[in-house]
């Protein structure tokens, strides 16, 4: 698998590459590492773990939970939630760590891990790195100090995850849903109970799709990587709005009363308008990544939003945000971050923010996303090539620059290599959709001729 860690945790093919044994030493080398930094100095220390519904989330969670406890951690199991409730419930009940084990938006066979530093943040590349360095340590021989009788973790199920986290996203609104038609897409994910409950207590009319996950069917066809039933189901039922959930919940996609897609971008110049008439968007400011849609810089331009762009990742954009002391950042992909009422991307919480816009404004979700005119953007990824290269072959960088040239001021070409996929997605966006998609083309080819 090359380096454990990428942009979002450890992820793999579950039980080929992402193996009972592997989750268990991180899981081991984590709670080490931890013990190390001073972490759980003074105290026996907690663990908060939960999973996604796939398959191999039951196998790997035993693994996970049993490495904890064989550490000395005492673990609290709050079964099938999303990303952002296990990082909500790490912070509230004062945890000393952290586990959610999703491969998030991938297709089942899949899964990963993923660790949360005290108060629901996600762990330093430092420490993760540290935590890598030790498991390679002890994976080749080296025995673990292992406590033994009353010092081993104790394992406790914590049913109450679920609604305590509902009651926060629907404590944290600014106003009620009542009179709103929704149609969720939970993606048969870790939201398939949370999403519907929150937005039916917030006081909107629910219809469910994609929300009878059983360990096999996450992302399948479904959710937020696959809007198309969303968008049938939305104009079938008349709705307001739809929302489209991944398989772990931290992101979110939109869909309006026609069907039309609103993305992360659009979501993101939505909430930052209705942020700043509140008071909240501290220092004017919200933050994307370098793939954010040229149309959402333009548009927080002309609304007197500055905009700050970091790599592609939440965790950059979160560090941003907490370095600088903003409120508001996120993706286009959805994972979008709101930092007074979570400390990563929380898919239903956005979708429960911009239903209360639409509600509070009485504007429909079409007229709202108007704000930003996205301008045609080809996204092309490109597999099996040497990804770590797409930053120095000289052959890609000349092929960058005749496409720049060719595109002027009114497009622009990124290339970047996946954190999480052996690919290298290339993105080109243009005033012309055509002109885009030619490009990208060309780029494409060339990503393979150089890096292949």
């Amino acid at each position: 698998m090359g380096r454990l860690f990428g942009t979002d945790g450890v992820r793999g093919v579950a039980n080929a590459d992402l193996t009972a044994e592997l989750a268990l030493g991180l899981s081991v080398a984590a709670a080490h590492v931890l013990a190390e930094a001073g972490t759980f100095a003074g105290h026996r220390p907690t663990a908060v773990v939960g999973r996604d519904p796939r398959a191999s989330g039951e196998f790997l969670e035993a693994a996970v939970v049993a490495g904890l406890a064989s550490a000395g951690v005492d673990v609290l199991r709050v079964g099938v939630l999303p990303t952002p409730a296990v990082a909500h419930l790490t912070g509230v009940l004062d945890a000393d760590l952290g586990v959610m084990l999703s491969a998030s938006h991938n297709a089942m066979p899949d899964n990963g891990i993923k660790f949360f530093a005290r108060g629901g943040h996600k762990l330093a590349d430092e420490l993760e790195d540290r935590i890598e360095s030790i498991y390679e340590q002890h994976r080749t021989g080296e025995p673990w100090d292992r406590p033994t009788g009353a010092g081993v973790g104790r394992v406790t199920e914590y049913t109450e995850g679920f609604d305590r986290y509902v009651a926060h996203l629907v404590g944290v609104l600014p106003n009620r849903l009542d009179g709103l038609k929704v149609v969720l897409d939970e993606a048969h994910g870790a939201a398939a109970r949370v999403s519907p409950a929150a937005f039916a207590r917030a006081g909107a009319q629910v219809v469910t799709i994609g929300a009878d996950p059983d360990g096999l069917n996450i992302n399948d066809g479904c959710g937020s990587t696959h809007l198309e039933l969303l968008r049938a189901a939305v104009v079938e039922h008349g709705a307001d709005l739809g929302i489209a959930h991944d398989g772990d919940a931290d992101r979110c996609l939109a869909v309006d009363a026609a069907g039309e897609e609103v993305d992360g971008d659009q979501i993101l110049a939505v909430l930052a308008l209705a942020m700043r008439e509140a008071g909240q968007l501290r220092k004017d400011t919200v933050v994307g990544t370098v793939m954010s849609n040229l149309g959402f810089k333009l548009a927080m331009e002309r609304e007197g939003i500055r905009l700050v762009q970091t790599a592609v990742g939440d965790r950059y954009v979160l560090e941003s945000m907490k370095a600088e002391g903003f409120a508001l950042g996120g993706e286009q992909s959805g994972h979008v971050i709101v930092l007074d009422h979570a400390t990563t991307g929380d898919g239903t919480l956005t979708g429960l923010m911009l239903a209360a816009r639409v509600a509070a404004t009485g504007r429909s979700l079409t007229e709202l996303a108007g704000v930003m005119q996205r301008l045609p953007q080809v996204l092309i990824n490109v597999p099996d090539v040497d990804k770590t290269r797409v930053n120095t072959s000289a052959e890609l960088a000349a092929a960058v620059v005749e496409a720049e040239n060719e595109l002027g001021e009114s497009g622009r070409v990124l290339l970047r290599q996946s954190g999480t996929e052996p690919l290298v997605r290339v993105m080109v966006e243009a005033a012309d959709i055509e002109q885009a998609r030619a490009v990208a083309g060309r780029l494409a080819d060339v990503v393979k001729s150089a890096l292949g």
